[in-house]
């Protein structure tokens, strides 16, 4: 039960994106923020269905999980 609990701990600290916030995608690996989506294995007709597949030419990181940094407006 205790991984239960821990994993329902995760879900509540994740913060939501809203609408129109800019973010940094960052690869899972390296941190590296040149990360792209692979173009060239998409499928015509399956968005949506299929995961997204994304490359870092830093590390050679290939799949479909990224990172999404909030950039943080400061107001002064």
């Amino acid at each position: 039960m205790g991984l239960l609990t821990d994993f329902r701990e995760v879900i509540r600290g994740l913060k939501h994106k809203k609408r129109g916030e800019a973010t940094t995608r960052l690869c899972p690996k390296c941190q590296s923020p040149k990360i792209k989506l692979d173009t060239k294995d998409a499928y015509p007709g399956l968005y949506g269905i299929t995961p997204r597949k994304y490359i870092c030419p830093e590390c050679g990181y290939n799949g479909p999980i990224v990172f999404e940094k909030i950039e943080e407006n400061e107001e002064v």
